[in-house]
């Protein structure tokens, strides 16, 4: 999570344990029974739901959400552009040390599919169903948060009708009534705070990652088949720059004379080697010149003595 989305949960939750406490009186929020009563039956229909495997990978995919930092878009342009770069200087199979080093894993994939030679449609239909498949098992993760947010708010009012039945019950008997009506309405306020504050957040915050990972992949898809077309790296740089808002086009994002120069070092580099094999071709071709003149002019001396 980010410094500025925490401090703004912390001023956020502060704000609203604030509303309690200015009433003076913030015992008469808390109920035992109530939180009993929500807690274990959500909990309880959460596990008849769902498996247990199942809710251990959207607990950690959660925390992956918020602790790990996600790569921005123009970072993932600036490294195809850079393999770009890679490929057309020393070819498809020098991005195989990329492969193995790169940490993202849709993009190790790409590579890996790139560098086993795979065409172009080939790739894309793989790595669609890879985007497919990942967007299908983000929605079911995603489908339990809210089916635990829709678990609490039931419960809370099953807690505020028992409380209801224990207070009609001890009609007449004043400390009976005095001890039911806080569960009655502390139920129901459980059952919106666990919903509202907790469970609907975590659904909207992994439907943001998963589309802003869904982002990155079709960037990386795009980006890898082009360079498996051998496309130029500045117009490599143009395609790649339609995915991004305007405003995120101009930052941190390689300019136009840094690819060129970038492209052009590596061909600089390869110039004296192939100044030299030039230069030992041009040599072996006069001396095969002068060979072949005195070869004829011998000729020439010989015909005249005869």
């Amino acid at each position: 999570m980010q410094k500025q989305n925490f401090l703004g949960v912390v001023l956020a939750t502060a704000i609203f344990l604030t509303g309690f406490i200015i009433n003076d009186n913030l015992g008469l929020y808390l109920n035992l029974s109530g939180f009993a009563v929500v807690v274990g039956g959500t909990a309880a229909a959460t596990f008849l739901s769902f498996g247990w495997g199942q809710l251990l990978i959207a607990a950690r995919v959660l925390l992956s959400s918020y602790r790990r930092r996600a790569m921005r878009e123009t970072e993932i342009i600036n490294l195809l552009i850079d393999l770009s770069i890679r490929s057309r200087m020393d070819g498809i199979l020098a991005l195989q040390r990329q492969e193995q080093e790169t940490t993202v894993l849709f993009l190790r994939r790409a590579l890996s599919c790139l560098v086993d030679g795979f065409k172009a449609d080939q790739m894309r239909d793989i790595l669609n169903a890879e985007m497919y498949f990942f967007r299908l098992r983000r929605e079911e993760l995603e489908r339990i948060f809210r089916a635990v947010a829709g678990f609490a708010p039931a419960f809370g009012l099953i807690g505020s009708v028992i409380g209801l039945v224990a207070m009609v019950g001890g009609i007449g008997e004043t400390e009976v009534i005095l001890r039911s009506i806080p569960v009655a309405l502390t139920s129901t306020l459980y059952g919106l705070v666990i919903a509202n504050f907790f469970f609907l957040p975590f659904a909207a915050r992994l439907r943001e990652r998963t589309n802003q990972e869904l982002l990155m992949q079709k960037i990386i898809m795009e980006g890898v088949i082009a360079i498996e077309s051998e496309m130029n790296p500045v117009i490599l740089k143009t395609r790649l720059e339609s995915f991004l808002t305007p405003s995120a086009r101009d930052e941190e994002m390689v300019s136009y004379q840094e690819i060129r120069e970038k492209f052009f070092a590596g061909r600089r580099g390869a110039e004296p080697a192939q100044d030299a094999s030039d230069l030992a071709g041009r040599q072996a071709d006069a001396e095969a010149d002068e060979a072949n003149a005195a070869n004829e002019e011998a000729a020439a001396i010989t015909l005249r003595d005869l």
